[in-house]
């Protein structure tokens, strides 16, 4: 289940460099698709993100994770989490 609502659409398109080199979305109908062909995840905390990424089973620094190209802090306790 997809969570993109519109604030975490907008922040996606106006943030997408921090991730990619060029823009890969224009229009939150672009973003959504997108996120949702990229299998993008909203989390809750971040307990959820550190929890994602060790599910994932990638070996990370939890002090730095917050910083990954990957984690987008939407700035309302979520974060939306992009697999580049």
């Amino acid at each position: 289940m997809h969570d993109f609502d519109d604030d975490v659409l907008d922040y996606f398109i106006e943030n997408q460099g921090q991730l990619f080199p060029e823009d890969v979305a224009s229009s939150r109908e672009e973003a959504e698709a997108f996120l949702e062909d990229c299998c993008a995840v909203v989390v809750e905390s971040v307990d959820e993100v550190i929890e994602y990424f060790e599910d994932a089973g990638v070996d990370f620094d939890a002090d730095s994770i917050m910083e990954a190209s990957e984690v987008f802090d939407i700035g309302d306790g979520r974060f939306l989490i992009v697999e580049g």
